[in-house]
């Protein structure tokens, strides 16, 4: 079940990382919740909670980490 969550949010990753004329502070937005997604999956054994919870904590520490 993690696995399957795991390879999805891979594969929606690869999908909105090519959109090129998104910004360099888009990009580790989508990137940051990504990983998120991936590591809120894992830790929580697959709950869709936890997944949620990892997008959006993932998604805030990218935006911050492009901000200049």
């Amino acid at each position: 079940m993690v696995v399957k969550k795991v390879i999805i949010c891979t594969l929606v990753i690869g999908i909105l990382s090519a959109c090129s004329p998104m910004t360099r502070r888009d990009k580790n937005t989508v990137t940051g919740a990504g990983i998120g997604a991936v590591a809120g999956a894992i830790l929580t054994g697959g709950s869709g909670i936890g997944t949620a919870g990892g997008a959006a904590v993932g998604g805030v520490i990218g935006h911050q980490i492009g901000r200049r």
